[in-house]
């Protein structure tokens, strides 16, 4: 399962990278797909060395010491000597949502965040299962390919956009509904690959992270908890809609409850559907 998801996410990457491409070559012929293949790339870079300080900027998250935390920091010690990672960056965010997050470009440069939501709601046995699924991302470089397909995904967009109000190259005709199309369906296609992108690491992080736990049911435990509450209290505003990849639950639940379309370009598989997964798991080992 784990082998065929991460082969299923890195097609998909490639296919955001080629929608990319394929927007700069219909608008501007072949100088403006290399143009575009150029700006993916900077917009990689980019993202590659800040995307983690930008998530705990956002978030409102500080880094703690052992000394204020001693139980968060030996769970996440004991997980990480368990599968031989380096020991992460631990912060708390002010968030009142329970939540949690893991960020950072490989494991020797990974933070993981709990909100201060999560630690007031959780037991220890379900708090060490949203730990070991924020490390599995972290293990499985997830958050590196989130962080890039939401960025490319982004960036087609407003490229898209840009298109349309400016137009593209004079020579290639500036087919108006042609124009029209991009606008609607690039930003589209853009949302459907990120998102199933994103859906296949969680999928593939709550299996990494049950194994690592030993302990299927407690994560499964921790989701239920993690979704109603979601569902009730906010985030703040200082979080992006674009950021909801990054947390175990979809901070933005609530906002989008009873909203079919929204729930349909959700960030997160069903939160049903992965505690079922969960269950049939635990009944395996």
């Amino acid at each position: 399962m784990i082998g065929i998801n991460r082969a299923k996410t890195w097609i998909l990457i490639a296919a955001m990278g080629g929608l990319f491409v394929l927007i700069g070559n219909r608008l501007y012929g072949t100088h403006g797909a290399w143009t575009f293949l150029f700006i993916a790339l900077a917009i990689n870079f980019v993202l590659y060395w800040y995307s983690d300080k930008i998530a705990v900027a956002t978030t409102r998250s500080k880094p703690v010491t052992e000394a204020e935390y001693p139980e968060l920091y030996r769970v996440v010690r004991e997980l990480t000597q368990a599968t031989e990672m380096p020991m992460p960056r631990i912060f708390v965010s002010e968030m009142m949502q329970p939540n949690a997050f893991a960020t950072g470009r490989n494991p020797k440069h990974a933070s993981v965040a709990v909100t201060k939501g999560i630690l007031q709601i959780l037991d220890e046995r379900e708090l060490r299962g949203v730990l070991a699924h924020e490390l599995s991302h972290v293990a499985n470089h997830d958050i590196l390919i989130n962080s890039i397909a939401a960025g490319i995904g982004m960036s087609i967009t407003l490229l898209a956009r840009f298109a349309f109000f400016f137009g593209g190259d004079d020579n290639r005709g500036g087919n108006p509904l042609a124009f029209l199309l991009a606008w609607i369906l690039a930003p589209i296609a853009a949302a459907i690959i990120q998102l199933a992108v994103s859906r296949s690491r969680e999928y593939q992080a709550d299996e990494s992270g049950a194994l690592l736990s030993h302990d299927p049911r407690a994560l499964a435990g921790a989701l239920r908890k993690l979704d109603a509450a979601s569902r009730q209290v906010p985030v703040p505003p200082s979080v992006s809609p674009a950021q909801a990849h990054l947390f175990i639950v979809n901070p933005f639940a609530g906002r989008n409850a009873g909203r079919s379309l929204a729930n349909l370009f959700s960030t997160h598989p069903p939160t049903q559907a992965r505690i079922e997964r969960l269950e049939e798991l635990a009944a395996r080992m």
